[in-house]
């Protein structure tokens, strides 16, 4: 059994449940129209297993891709291959990040950026991207909100029948809910099944920080970017208002 953040058998389960090109909200289609006119480097940030970055490449623009995760990696250079695209793609944490090149763009779709649930460590990941983006370079990022139910130790199971006949099900226990710290912990167990036989077996310790919506755009303005722009539901001028919306943030370097 391992216990790791991003493992084959989650990767197997995130493959599934996000396909190339499938859209949540209209994020796919915002990040399209935001880039469309870009002449230089994009970077996707927690690029995952390609979800994005495919379809950004398809249209035509040069996208990057990094993530911590060697196997989210590895599926997304799969699915490049069978597609017969290519992109530089490299293996780091953001708060650790030195990458060869400069960004026009760099983006983080998905509300991947919660994912980093040391305070001190997603400032300095945003110092990070701040310093790979070119002058006048635009990071452009989506968050979310916790859903407000907090019932520690409770369990709950799904299931995935995967396309070669083998199935994976999935416990997710919440094990920690700190409001104080802005934090929840999840504890997921993967296990997978062949022909009524357990073959794998894999634990991911899921942690997940949140923001107000004006505490992040303060960080990002002390960490020196300008022009921070905040939209609701990838809709151009639509404030927050709730906390069931995707916010968008679009900052200047």
């Amino acid at each position: 059994m391992s216990y790791s953040q991003y493992g084959k058998l989650c990767t197997e389960v995130y493959d599934l449940t996000k396909e190339v090109g499938q859209s949540f909200s209209g994020d796919l289609e915002f990040y399209k129209e935001k880039l469309k006119d870009c002449n230089g480097r994009i970077l996707e940030a927690m690029v995952g297993s390609g979800r994005v970055i495919i379809p950004l490449l398809e249209s035509g623009l040069k996208v990057d891709g990094v993530d911590d995760s060697e196997n989210m990696l590895s599926s997304c250079r799969h699915r490049l291959e069978e597609r017969g695209l290519h992109a530089e793609l490299y293996e780091s944490d953001l708060q650790s990040l030195d990458l060869p090149h400069r960004y026009e763009f760099i983006i983080i779709p998905g509300g991947s950026f919660l994912l980093i649930d040391d305070r001190s460590e997603s400032i300095q990941a945003l110092r990070k991207l701040h310093d790979h983006l070119e002058p006048g370079g635009r990071l452009i990022m989506d968050v979310f909100l916790p859903d407000g139910q907090f019932e520690t130790g409770k369990v709950n199971t799904s299931v995935f029948p995967l396309p070669d006949g083998d199935t994976i099900t999935m416990e997710s226990k919440l094990v920690e809910a700190d409001f104080f710290h802005q934090r929840k912990v999840t504890h997921l167990k993967y296990e997978k099944w062949r022909n009524g036989s357990l073959i794998d077996t894999e634990l991911q310790r899921f942690a997940l920080r949140w923001y107000g919506v004006e505490e992040l755009r303060l960080i990002l303005k002390e960490i020196g970017f300008s022009q921070i722009d905040i939209c609701a539901d990838f809709h151009e001028g639509r404030q927050p208002t709730g906390t069931n919306q995707q916010i968008v943030y679009q900052a200047v370097k």
